[in-house]
């Protein structure tokens, strides 16, 4: 379940050290680029919205096998892609089946023993967390040997291999929970109304993800332009420098069993904010652009894993409909962060992108602290 929930968010961000070559091949402005990431944000929150709250309704193997052969599907459109049009709605289609891996998260908590949740997310997400990080270098490296069609025909392959896999080892699970389909949608907006804890969360997750999606939008630029120029491939190796962002999530996870959810939010929230500190320097400076993309990938995936586990705890039996409402409105700042991230670029370059990170981090940090005050106030 980590490996395919890794290789099914992978297909979200290939395009990320692509987009310089994209703008090259198919003749595209940076903007337009920069787009296709939005457009996969986009989809995949639509995706979470839509499809995610069907698996407390269908039968989750089979929901997940079944979008895993949809998006092997819609990676073959982006991989024929003729123009940018094309890509954009191969990419749109590929992100919105893509959330077969927030199905298959809350699927291993539904199959842990509640006093090793913390455990078992933590590991799923730690192969989703590979996932998207590997992801860049495995896109760079691969469009270096055939192009950036090769990244879409081999990932289209591995999917539907994976789907294969699922269907033969995942077992059956079916948790009906008597509402027709647009009732069930229904009460997955609820739950922002209903619960306010969710609401915090929520607003903290979509902040943090929008500064850290944002941040590897500008980065593909920054490197392929002096004084770095940097290739396809050498910019997708960047994906490893978040290769500790998984380590934390399987610390976190350990952490918030152990009942230190808020210091694991505390420490995520701060280090994102501190990270902003040599990423801003980072322009001119590798190591302070490798030491910045370090702490804030630790960061926000501590911050990630506290999130789900307070999430995930409100309402068992509701566990799919919360990780909807929680991945949308993650994935909605993620694309909020990528547009407002390519006209920070635009207009002031890495100075501009690094301001928007940073208020971004720190309106996390606010949230939080409203969150904690609020909380005291109501139990006191």
């Amino acid at each position: 379940m980590s490996a395919a929930t890794g290789l099914s968010v992978a297909s979200n961000y290939f395009a990320h050290p692509l987009l310089d070559l994209f703008s090259r091949e198919l003749q595209l402005g940076t903007s337009m680029a920069a787009m296709i990431v939005t457009a996969a944000q986009i989809g995949y929150g639509v995706g979470l919205l839509l499809l995610v709250p069907l698996g407390d309704l269908l039968e989750r193997r089979g929901l997940a096998v079944g979008l895993f052969g949809v998006t092997a599907l819609s990676l073959l459109v982006s991989a024929a892609a003729p123009n940018g049009t094309v890509l954009m709605a191969g990419t749109i289609l590929t992100a919105f089946a893509s959330v077969a891996a927030q199905v298959l998260v809350p699927f291993a908590a539904a199959l842990a023993a509640p006093a090793e949740r913390g455990r078992v997310v933590g590991t799923v997400m730690t192969g989703l967390l590979l996932g998207a990080l590997l992801s860049r270098t495995v896109s760079g490296g691969l469009s270096e040997l055939g192009g950036w069609r090769t990244v879409y025909w081999v990932n289209a392959l591995l999917m539907a291999a994976m789907a294969a896999l699922l269907w033969r080892f995942l077992p059956r699970m079916k948790n009906n929970v008597g509402l027709s389909y647009p009732a069930l949608i229904r009460s997955t907006v609820m739950l922002f109304k209903e619960e306010p804890v969710l609401r915090w969360r929520a607003g903290m997750g979509a902040l943090s993800f929008a500064g850290f999606n944002g941040v590897w939008v500008a980065l593909a630029f920054l490197l392929a332009r002096p004084p770095y120029g940097w290739s396809e491939a050498a910019i997708g190796l960047f994906g490893l420098v978040g290769i500790g962002g998984p380590i934390a999530a399987s610390v976190a996870g350990r952490q918030t069993d152990r009942g230190r959810v808020q210091l694991v939010t505390a420490v995520g929230a701060t280090g994102m904010l501190v990270s902003w500190v040599p990423l801003a320097f980072g322009a001119h400076s590798l190591p302070l652009l490798l030491g910045g993309l370090i702490l804030l990938a630790l960061a926000q995936q501590g911050l990630l894993i506290a999130n789900q586990n307070v999430v995930y705890a409100l309402r068992p039996e509701a566990r799919n409909r919360l990780n909807s409402a929680f991945m949308t409105s993650n994935f909605a700042g993620g694309a909020a962060g990528s547009f407002l991230t390519s006209v920070a670029w635009v207009r002031a370059g890495w100075t501009g992108v690094s301001i928007l990170g940073a208020t971004f981090a720190a309106a996390v940090l606010v949230l939080w602290l409203l969150e904690r005050a609020r909380s005291k106030t109501s139990t006191s």
